[in-house]
């Protein structure tokens, strides 16, 4: 049953309103009576409903202000105007934002029932429209996921007018700016493009396109042809987008394959920005060298408490450092390293977990984001808090913890203990167990697997070393005890982490 709200300042109004039909036998039911605009936006902002009958005439709020501001929500939503303001500058107005009637007061009966009749009619095509919709967007996307059986392909190859021919066909996905854009803008360009000779257009929501160029012409031209349709929707529209081109093909049953390869370099909106239009052969032969981090120097500023210092050099590494010869491999592979680096730093000094985000919502946070400063942000803003926690728990060490902390950075790889240090340094081993414990905020076995862990997390992202040479290298000979020691600490085992450096 669909929902109804009525809006009207007198009273005796809107009870006559709620009780001359009967709402139920028109498949409707009044959930809320506003008596105005701004009572009536609350209303709905708690409860949406399908259509909304209101005067425009009132206080606080007018109809047509209430109308602007829901249609900024939900643009579905129906209105049927009631005023005794016989003037064309309101029915011009209410016309304009797609009022589905206005009605001169006193209300008729009859005229009400028929728009009401019309309107839920109206919602109801709608509602088919969009079923169809999702529809027709699940079935290309299990063709494009690779998922449909070769019988199938004809099909698409149908409705994309598309036959085997010995020239080449280019295809690229087009995903554009969300910030700012209502769904009536990305229409426009969509209804500019089918128009079109020769460009399919598939539209894969939320936000993007499968356009396919079936004129002759090689990739540079291709390429051309996509860039200067890029500047004419910015130009048209005020859409901004990012456009990344697959190889060529020939035949409709290697569409996914190129579809996946295009979808691939979407990746690569994070370094090249909106307004970029890029090719799988221009991004083929850019290598992870062309960025890289100085951990030792953003790990001395961080224990050092630097924070202009630390906070600086993270933001000029992400938005000065990344050039745009880099591949989007080595911008990942420095943000996770950054995400290990603050995981055990706050690890190492026993940082409350809760002000913090953990290592798996840092490595989501990475891999999700549209854009550099995205992930600039996040990490800027965890590094301030490490800091700014460490200065609310500074502590100096003693001198024997501090030979101890120096013993374990040097001497990792023995099989070291808290009994056999005590003894070297002419101690009790439990006294010294919890003078450690009270300094270093973990116990001494803590601090030492995680020194382990730290070694064998850098060498993982930084050389080729096989798991269980690094897992030796750093001073546990049972490889499988390693794993288990290192998912505890970082949350991701050693064979995962190394997965991520390819990414």
């Amino acid at each position: 049953m669909m929902k109804v709200m009525l809006v009207e300042n007198e009273e005796l109004i809107l009870q006559g309103i709620r009780n001359i039909l009967d709402w139920e036998a028109l498949g409707l039911k009044v959930v809320h009576m506003a008596h105005d605009g701004q009572e009536a936006l609350d209303m709905w902002e708690k409860e949406p409903v399908h259509i909304v009958v209101t005067d425009i005439s009132m206080p606080v709020m007018d109809g047509l202000t209430l109308l602007r501001k829901i249609r900024e929500k939900e643009e579905q939503v129906r209105f049927i105007i009631l005023t005794g303001y016989d003037e064309f500058a309101y029915a011009r107005e209410a016309i304009r934002l797609e009022v589905e009637n206005y009605i001169l007061k006193p209300i008729n009966e009859e005229e009400l029932e028929r728009q009401l009749k019309e309107t839920v009619q109206k919602i109801e095509e709608m509602n088919k429209k969009n079923i169809s919709y999702i529809d027709e967007k699940t079935r290309w996307m299990h063709f494009l996921n690779g998922k449909a059986e070769p019988e199938e392909y004809g099909q698409y190859a149908k409705m994309l007018q598309l036959q085997p021919k010995e020239g080449d066909y280019h295809a690229a996905v087009m995903k554009w700016s969300t910030e700012g854009l209502k769904e009536k803008g990305i229409t426009d360009v969509i209804v500019e493009l089918r128009k079109r000779e020769g460009l399919k257009i598939v539209h894969l929501p939320p936000d993007s396109l499968l356009m396919i160029l079936a004129e002759d012409g090689g990739e540079e031209q291709a390429m051309e042809y996509f860039s200067e349709l890029q500047n004419k929707i910015e130009s048209d529209f005020n859409v901004t987008t990012f456009i990344g081109m697959g190889p060529p093909f020939q035949r409709i049953d290697q569409l996914p394959e190129v579809y996946r390869a295009a979808k691939k370099l979407q990746k690569y909106l994070m370094i090249e920005g909106y307004g970029s239009c890029i090719s799988q052969r221009q991004i083929q032969n850019r290598k992870t060298e062309a960025v890289s981090m100085d951990e030792a120097r953003l790990r001395r500023h961080i224990l050092k408490k630097e924070k202009e210092e630390a906070v600086d050099y993270a933001e000029d590494l992400f938005i000065n450092n990344i050039r745009k010869d880099a591949s989007i491999s080595s911008l990942y592979q420095i943000a996770v390293k950054m995400a290990m680096l603050i995981q055990e730093i706050k690890r190492e000094y026993q940082l409350e977990s809760g002000r913090f985000h953990d290592l798996p919502e840092l490595i989501e946070t990475i891999f999700s984001a549209e854009d550099i400063r995205g992930i600039k942000t996040v990490f800027v803003s965890e590094i301030a808090e490490i800091i700014e926690c460490m200065h609310e728990a500074d502590s100096q060490y003693t001198p024997v913890v501090r030979q101890i902390i120096s013993e374990v950075q040097h001497n990792y790889r023995e099989d070291m203990n808290l009994k056999t240090l005590a003894y070297k340094y002419h101690m009790n081993a439990s006294y010294l167990g919890q003078i450690f414990q009270k300094e270093v905020g973990c116990s001494f076995a803590q601090y030492l697997s995680n020194t382990k862990n730290g070694i064998a997390k850098d060498l993982i992202l930084n050389t080729n070393m096989k798991i269980n040479d690094i897992a030796r290298e750093v001073g546990y000979p049972d490889t499988s005890y390693f794993y288990r020691k290192f998912k505890q600490c970082y949350g991701v085992s050693p064979a995962s982490l190394r997965e991520m450096k390819k990414y």
